[in-house]
């Protein structure tokens, strides 16, 4: 079960070097070698998919894919199948066991080209590509990868294993715990939106605060998490974020919740643990979204959101209600042509 370094595709594998991989349940033959990974639509005959969701069982008759990893309880005749407990974990442990084998392309060492300041705390170890700048201050983890052309500022730490891609901004005082992912574009610590109008002038505000972000988080590409005016923005332990988020100042989010695309969230709002908060999702300041909750995608919260409430709609509401309430917005042509009926009838009924 060998997979060559220069080669992403699974050309030594067969299915039931797979199933063995993934502690499946092989149905079919496993002599097959598969050469690549594809969805279950896309698929060709010799690679391999998934189907996690029941809903889209009806698709497994019409894949082309020589393997899929199913569900325990699926099966569907004349096909070759893995049945495992968790179809999308089982691919990503066979993806990512492929990728052991992929060509590295992470900086190894101190490029010469990088500036690092004589203040700096670098481990042994630590990799930073061209052009990077280091500041005074700044204290780097063993096992840290910082890519080329990114800063890290003046009194920044980052904990073990942190993965700082290109062209990525972290500003003075920023605090990393371990094995943070930090995508292209992203910029933590830039000053809050604050500002006091005096005599119709808008006079900003100091943001003398910090941004803390815990360990195992992972931040997207292009997100903009502002610093604190004081203490600190955190985002908690596990969180992931998508790309083009906006997480205004003293903002604090919880442990392992999941920010979509395109989310914004205005400065002092709490957010618990392990809250869902769906793509272009607007949350207004100094709120509480409690523990499990759910925002669904393009919806406005301007109050704060109980434990486990799953709301929807601008503004927010409770999900049946917003879908009780859109259900009767796009009756409202029948309902026009009601009242004008009924408004006739009214007619008749006081000339009689």
């Amino acid at each position: 079960m060998t997979v060559t370094k220069s080669n992403l595709t699974l050309q030594q594998l067969s299915v039931s070097d797979i199933a063995r991989l993934v502690k499946g349940e092989l149905i079919g033959e496993g002599g097959l070698l598969v050469s690549g990974f594809s969805g279950i639509k896309e698929a060709k005959q010799n690679e391999l998919t998934f189907l996690s969701n029941p809903k889209y069982e009806p698709l497994l008759r019409d894949t082309q894919a020589g393997v899929i990893l199913v569900p325990r309880q699926i099966s569907c005749p004349g096909k070759t199948l893995i049945r495992v407990d968790n179809p999308s974990l089982s691919f990503t442990q066979v993806v990512n066991y492929v990728l052991k084998g992929a060509p590295d392309y992470k900086p190894q060492g101190i490029h010469p080209t990088a500036v690092i300041a004589s203040g700096a705390k670098l481990a042994p170890g630590v990799a930073i590509g061209a052009h990077t700048i280091i500041e005074a201050g700044a204290v780097i983890a063993s096992g840290c990868v910082i890519y080329a052309n990114c800063y890290v500022g003046h009194d920044t730490d980052l904990g073990e294993n942190c993965l700082i891609y290109p062209q990525v901004v972290l500003r003075e005082k920023v605090s990393l715990g371990r094995r943070v992912i930090i995508h292209s574009g992203s910029v933590i610590g830039s000053d809050g939106y604050g500002y006091v109008t005096v005599d119709g002038k808008h006079m900003k505000i100091p943001q003398v605060g910090s941004v803390l972000i815990e360990d195992d988080v992972e931040i997207g590409a292009n997100v903009t998490i502002d610093r604190a005016r004081f203490d600190k923005t955190i985002i908690g332990e596990g969180t992931k974020i998508d790309n083009l988020v906006q997480i205004g100042h003293n903002v604090i989010i919880g442990k392992h919740c999941l920010i979509i695309a395109q989310t914004g969230i205005a400065g002092s709002t709490k957010i618990g643990d392990h809250v869902i908060l769906a793509a272009q999702a607007g949350i207004a300041g100094h709120l509480e979204i409690g523990d499990g909750a759910v925002v669904g995608a393009k919806s406005g919260v301007n109050h704060s959101i109980k434990p486990g409430e799953q709301v929807f709609g601008y503004p927010a509401q409770p999900i049946k209600d917003a879908f009780r309430t859109n259900a009767h917005i796009h009756r409202l042509d029948k309902y026009v042509e009601l009242i004008k009926d009924l408004k006739k009838r009214i007619e008749v009924l006081e000339k009689q």
